[in-house]
């Protein structure tokens, strides 16, 4: 006797099965979306879900870009440009804490919609804030950069961390120890630091780093 599928409450539609992959994502790891996975949390068949997306690499790209927008839409009542640019930067590091996998799915659509959606948003406050145009490309990208680059890497090191333990505390004591006993003729700036990145709070850090950039954009010339 065959089995019987249960019956789908809802449509199935692409905003849905965008929703499902998110949240297989969260709960799996990018390993642990497929289209197989996918159908059973819907209550449906692989072939529907191909109607709506074309491969596993477009849903990705669908789920990062879903996400994405909803950062950029939280609001900014009537803010200067520059914290329009720090409430997008802390946005993004928050959202890519919350969702690692966002890291690899925007390095594979380099140019697409997500990317595009920050670009945008980017580029309009640091044209807002008075930049020459032939400026703009390369501050913009900088930003971009920093962004998603240290937010990655925050994201890889909380993963690392559950991987240690998770005892956040004691791993950062841990690599400050060992950072103290270096040689202190071949490095030492590192020694000098290792007490201060035993204190450090990543948000802040992240923040000051964005606002050494944003200095930079504000100089004349």
């Amino acid at each position: 006797m065959a089995k019987n599928t249960p019956r789908r409450e809802e449509a199935l539609t692409r905003e849905r099965i965008i929703e499902a992959s998110i949240s297989l994502l969260d709960s799996r790891g990018e390993s642990g979306l497929t289209f197989r996975a996918l159908a059973e949390e819907l209550s449906t068949g692989a072939g529907a879900i191909y109607w709506h997306v074309a491969n596993k690499n477009d849903l990705l790209t669908a789920a990062c870009d879903a996400l994405v927008a909803r950062t950029l839409n939280l609001p900014v009542a009537e803010a200067a440009p520059q914290d329009v640019i720090r409430a997008v930067a802390l946005g993004m590091f928050d959202a890519i804490d919350a969702h690692p996998w966002i890291g690899s799915a925007l390095a594979r659509a380099p140019w697409q919609s997500p990317i595009v959606r920050l670009l945008e948003r980017l580029g309009q406050q640091v044209r807002a804030m008075g930049m020459a145009p032939a400026g703009q490309f390369t501050a913009v990208s900088a930003l971009l950069s920093y962004i998603l680059g240290v937010s990655g890497q925050n994201a890889a090191n909380a993963q690392i961390g559950k991987e240690l333990g998770g005892d956040r505390d004691a791993i950062l004591a841990q690599v400050a120890g060992a950072w103290s006993a270096l040689d202190a003729d071949a490095y030492p700036f590192t020694r000098s630091i290792a007490a201060q990145f035993r204190e450090h709070d990543d948000r802040a850090d992240f923040l000051a780093g964005i606002d050494l950039i944003l200095r930079g954009i504000a100089l004349p010339g």
